[in-house]
């Protein structure tokens, strides 16, 4: 069966994640389909909006732990890391629909969407500090422009779940709906999107975030510099043992 189903309909290319049973959670082979999709939509002139979608049940648990273990992604050119810099660069407008879960880059990657619907329901997180490792996405820079310092501080420190009104209320959710509407209204808000001149839907992106690409660019450059050294060391390496065994890490025997 495959992860994602890529479907291209009247202007509007739909990035589906379809491995439920590992709650959509991410592969390198996820991440390099996504980034040819993303490509090729970009030189497309045909597709004008991009949707990514998870199930009725679940958005993504973000990476998938196991296999991050037994192969990080150490190198700049990793799959993880083409689909960050992919992302943050589509020049076309981007909705996400959220159900379920949302976690680590489940979340993240909702900071580079234009527009996200997500669940009543749904829930955040951004686990990264009781992974081992920090922020990546440019999260560290985005996270604190949306909700500011505080709420910022609390979602990347502690590592919690935060609740989808939370999201709405701080910015990073454009409308909360019924679980059974999200699905469907992302794609008419697609659709719509769609129906519109694209050169104006690029420019009009590109002016919005025209303040920030600079610095969103190279945050994000720091923070996966800084990944792909602290994903090999002791703290990372004992959270993933950790989640493996299903117990609780124990960083005090790791020191830093």
């Amino acid at each position: 069966m495959r992860d994602i189903f890529l479907t291209r309909a009247a202007g509007v290319l739909t990035i589906a994640f379809n491995r439920v049973d590992k709650k959509n959670s991410f592969t390198a082979a996820m991440y390099t389909d996504m980034v040819t999709a993303l490509e090729d939509a970009a030189g497309d002139d045909q597709v004008r909006a991009v949707v990514f979608q998870g199930t009725r049940q679940v958005f993504s648990a973000g990476n998938d732990i196991d296999e991050f273990s037994s192969s990080p992604p150490i190198a700049p050119d990793a799959p993880v890391w083409q689909f960050v810099r992919a992302l943050s660069t589509f020049p076309k407008p981007i909705v996400a629909a959220v159900n379920g879960l949302a976690i680590g880059i489940g979340t993240t990657m909702l900071l580079h969407c234009d527009l996200v619907y997500a669940a009543a329901d749904a829930r955040f997180s951004v686990p990264f500090v009781n992974l081992g490792v920090c922020p990546e996405a440019g999260s560290s820079l985005l996270l604190q422009k949306i909700f500011g310092y505080r709420s910022a501080a609390e979602a990347l420190l502690l590592g919690g779940q935060f609740s989808a009104e939370e999201a709405f209320k701080g910015g990073l959710v454009t409308r909360l709906l019924p679980p059974d509407d999200v699905l469907a209204y992302a794609q008419q808000q697609a659709a719509n999107l769609a129906g519109k001149p694209v050169s104006a839907l690029m420019e009009t992106k590109r002016l919005l975030k025209s303040q920030d690409a600079e610095s969103v660019s190279s945050r994000i450059a720091e923070e996966t510099s800084l990944f792909q050294i602290m994903v090999t060391q002791p703290a990372a390496r004992e959270a993933f043992a950790a989640f493996s065994e299903k117990r609780r890490p124990d960083f005090r025997k790791v020191g830093q």
